[in-house]
């Protein structure tokens, strides 16, 4: 297996809303994440960044976005989780690029998919959780994550794991 480096990761949640879309039944709560103390702040931080959460928001309205679920809002992609219209006892993800909210693939090398880094990983615990308990939509809906904080220790130990295992 060919390991490549990865930078550091500590993600912040750093806001939350829900929006409601203009089809009047389709509910999106949202988080926005920040990944902070990269080279770039920019592009990584929503403090830091050109794009703005009220704009995201519009956007996001306006993007005909169907269903009921949570979305995690980077500055540089955006994640729509949503609880499957076929099988709701499954959650289908997109992944976009946040700036203009163009479909962005987030397929990895050998066949693999990329499922979530750890900020979206611990609130889609939380959020499959809580549609797990919920008999109803609305209270689905009434129920956020708190988690905010989400530091990952070590960045290189499966390139250490994998050199050492030869």
């Amino acid at each position: 297996m060919q390991i490549t480096a990865c930078r550091a990761y500590h993600g912040q949640c750093v806001g939350r809303s829900v929006l409601r879309m203009p089809d009047g039944k389709s509910v999106f709560k949202v988080y926005y994440i920040s990944v902070i103390g990269r080279d770039t702040p920019e592009r990584f931080e929503w403090a830091r960044s050109p794009r703005r959460q009220p704009d995201f928001e519009a956007a996001f309205l306006a993007g005909g976005y169907e269903g009921v679920g949570f979305v995690l809002a980077f500055p540089h992609v955006t994640k729509i989780f949503r609880f499957s219209p076929t099988a709701e006892t499954i959650v289908d993800v997109r992944e976009f690029h946040t700036e203009g909210m163009r479909p962005m693939d987030c397929s990895r090398g050998d066949g693999f998919h990329e499922f979530a880094c750890l900020a979206e990983a611990a609130i889609a615990a939380d959020e499959y959780d809580a549609w797990a308990r919920a008999k109803t939509v609305e209270e689905y809906l009434v129920s956020r994550s708190q988690k905010a904080d989400f530091p990952v220790a070590s960045n290189t130990k499966l390139d250490a794991y994998w050199q050492g295992a030869r």
